[in-house]
């Protein structure tokens, strides 16, 4: 039986790692410093556009590179058929949120001031 295995990682990890992945987050041992930095941009962008995108881009070298390879082509065209449904997804909740908003001022503010106010 090894001394630490009653030790939590933390405590096996030195000090100097503990910090590094908690500055980092959990995969940050995975990572050159490159793909840190590149995390960190990452993390500020919002939506799946840019994933879509990217995979698009990365199917058609794949076509170009590996043209016998159907496989890839079908696995990587149904992870875009994926991410565009989630897109879509979210996007229709936004839409029901929206037309709930806007139901409910037409109920409570221009209903009550009359029919002239939603022509106006």
């Amino acid at each position: 039986m090894s001394s630490s295995m009653g030790l939590s990682r933390r405590n096996r990890m030195g000090k100097k790692d503990a910090a590094k992945a908690e500055k980092h987050g959990f995969y940050s041992q995975a990572l050159d410093e490159a793909e840190r930095l590149e995390l960190e941009e990452a993390r500020g962008i919002e939506g799946l556009d840019e994933e879509i995108a990217i995979l698009r881009v990365k199917l058609r070298g794949l076509m170009v590179t590996e043209p016998e390879r159907f496989d890839l082509y079908l696995k990587t065209a149904n992870t875009i058929a994926k991410l565009v449904k989630t897109r879509y997804n979210i996007s229709k909740q936004q839409k029901k949120s929206l037309k709930e908003a806007i139901t409910k001022v037409l109920t409570e503010i221009a209903l009550p001031l009359g029919g002239k106010a939603i022509i106006r």
